[in-house]
């Protein structure tokens, strides 16, 4: 899975905590998403999606493996 969470955070000119406080979720699952190490439950790309004001299928893409 790939994921715009740390482009659309540089973007506003966010840090890691910044973007887990608007998004009610710990500074260590924004790490772990911008790493690729953890896949957000749907309720947590959910928030993240309505802090930057867009959609899930914006900020989070499957390689067409992963969909096989």
């Amino acid at each position: 899975m790939k994921s715009k969470v740390k482009e659309l955070r540089a973007r506003h000119g966010w840090n890691q905590t910044e973007l887990a406080k608007r998004a009610n979720i710990s500074r260590q699952t924004v790490s772990l998403i911008e790493r690729g190490e953890f896949m957000p439950s749907l309720l947590i790309a959910t928030k993240i999606a309505r802090v930057f004001e867009t959609t899930i299928e914006d900020m989070f893409q499957f390689d067409e493996e992963e969909l096989l």
